[in-house]
């Protein structure tokens, strides 16, 4: 089942949507104040228990007083845009006080001037969004403004100039380096290279059609095919960047990277912070610290002045305005890291989930979607229909085959290679093929892929269902009326609708002129009598 979000409905002002709790003591601006000269949006959190003690109390004050989360699983999603208004985090941030209360709306404007004005915003605050279908499959390179985001909070500002990176934690030569250090080619080569980052909420709206799950405190977005996105990103190896802190301690095996967007988490408040495995850090070129993409300086939402890329990992390990690495001996304690991004068992769900009995997302499995045409959609055609789609694997496997099926699976077509986008290790392939279709009526279209490890894709969602609904990797499928007008009788009834100014589409809606004549009728039913003789 596709997406039903793909067009956005009525819109939504920022005024609209402003929190509905405020906490006037003045005091807390010195309490929670912005931590560097600089670094507008920044409160540094890790650092300071007191802090974080006096948040937790203030959040645990007005407990009752929050927006409950919102139920868009059991209910339809509203038709607008936003889809969803982040109305508890916003008031999270409003009773901190004036350094946080503006966060939201500052972070709005951010995406109303760097996104484009058609983005499908999937939750305002903390922003999530997605681009339209046809303009996801324009060009491998997806443009900046049509980029996916998946932010956890909102989007700090941050001066080029001020900006440092704290290297620490189990190197043998913990170092602080501005972006110009870091951009110096005689410090560090420079690197550029073509990633895919996605979401493991793609196609999350599958699972909660079939089977709803966790809706989570951070609403666990109902993402569309969208939340996948391709850009080339220039920045320098972490690898190299580690050589030059004297490499790391033999006892490291895992590398935390440290946000400055502010992340809650059950009526407390932290940095946004994860970790990979040192293994993955160790490859050659597959984790960036990028100050680029798409040969343009990195946009303020996607993370400037400086992201770390992780390839063929899900998104979320992509940490965005990195101020702190550390070499860990063990994986980050953040709540992203420990207790987000989980993949549960069949049996686990509300009556028994636990955050020690998930295992922690990685590596992205192998994906695909149909993008065009649409679920729903009446398609006329001559007997061949025109479909287009994108599939990506991760770990640095790549797609070699796509196939598609005009029968719900039980018959395959292959995509000629001549149809897709060349193979990089990191990224996605486009794709399309012109599929033969005789049948008419509703019929299920549905998308396999197999990267070069010959793994596929499961047959149905209900094989991928998880409760925290993440990674819906199974095969993709949409349904579409398909009118024939090769068919002779359909040809003809195409014709009348003309002659009789009448359309076509929505189907549901009766045609208004007279079907068959009389003498037709007659004719036929002496024909082909409808009762037997005897």
């Amino acid at each position: 089942m596709a997406t039903k979000i793909s067009v956005p409905g009525e819109q939504i002002t920022n005024k609209s949507a402003k929190p509905n709790l405020t906490n006037d003591n003045p005091d807390l601006a010195t309490i929670f104040p912005e931590e560097l000269a600089g670094w507008h949006g920044y409160i540094e959190w890790e650092q300071y228990a007191e802090r974080r003690k006096k948040a937790s109390e203030i959040l645990t004050k007005y407990k009752e007083k929050f927006t409950p989360i919102p139920e868009f699983q059991f209910q339809p999603l509203p038709n607008t845009n936003p889809i969803l208004i982040g109305h508890r985090w916003k008031e999270y941030h409003a009773v901190l006080g004036p350094t946080l209360k503006e966060i939201p709306s500052e972070s709005w404007a951010i995406v109303q001037k760097e996104k484009a004005p058609d983005m499908i915003h999937v939750l305002d605050f903390p922003y999530n969004g997605e681009p339209p279908r046809d303009k996801l499959m324009q060009h491998k390179m997806t443009p900046n403004e049509y980029h996916f985001v998946r932010n956890h909070g909102g989007i700090p500002t941050i001066d080029k100039a001020a900006y440092k990176l704290t290297i620490g934690g189990l190197v043998n030569k913990p170092q602080t380096l501005s972006l110009a250090d870091l951009q110096d080619p005689n410090k560090f080569e420079p690197v550029e290279l073509t990633v895919t980052l996605q979401c493991s909420g793609t196609r999350r709206i599958e699972q909660i059609h079939e089977y709803p799950g966790d809706g989570d405190e951070l609403i666990n977005a109902p993402w569309g095919e969208g939340a996948i996105s391709t850009a080339r990103y220039r920045g320098v190896s972490l690898k190299k960047v580690l050589k030059y802190c004297g490499g790391m301690k033999d006892d490291v095996k895992h590398v935390e990277f440290i946000g400055a967007d502010t992340y809650f988490k059950k009526l407390n408040v932290f940095n946004y912070a994860v970790s990979v495995p040192r293994r993955k850090v160790e490859a050659v070129n597959e984790v960036l610290l990028a100050w680029e993409m798409n040969g343009e300086p990195l946009p303020a939402i996607h993370g400037a002045p400086l992201r770390v890329v992780v390839t063929g990992f899900i998104g979320a390990r992509s940490c965005k305005w990195v101020l702190r690495i550390n070499a860990l001996s063990e994986p980050s304690y953040g709540p992203v890291q420990r207790q987000e991004y989980l993949y549960y068992g069949p049996q686990i769900g509300k009556q028994n989930v636990l955050f020690s009995n998930g295992f922690s997302i990685q590596e992205m499995p192998v994906a695909s979607a149909i993008m065009s045409p649409n679920d729903k959609q009446v398609i006329v055609h001559e007997g061949k229909i025109d479909i287009t789609g994108w599939a990506y694997s991760g770990g640095g496997r790549w797609i070699e085959r796509v196939d598609v099926s005009a029968n719900g699976g039980h018959t395959w077509l292959q995509c000629s290679p001549d149809d897709m986008t060349e193979k990089h290790y990191h990224a996605w392939r486009l794709w399309k093929i012109s599929l033969p279709l005789h049948a008419e009526g509703w019929l299920e279209l549905c998308v396999r892929a197999f990267d070069n490890a010959c793994n596929t894709q499961p047959t149905y969602v209900r094989s991928v269902w998880n409760w925290d609904l993440h990674v819906t990797s199974s095969a993709h499928r949409i349904k579409i009326y398909s009118v024939n007008a090769s068919h002779p009788a359909t040809a003809q009834r195409l014709r009348e609708i003309k002659e009789n100014g009448d359309a076509l589409e929505p189907i549901t809606r009766p045609l208004m002129f007279r079907i068959e004549s009389e003498e037709h009728y007659e004719e036929n039913v002496k024909k082909y009598p409808r009762e037997p003789e005897e």
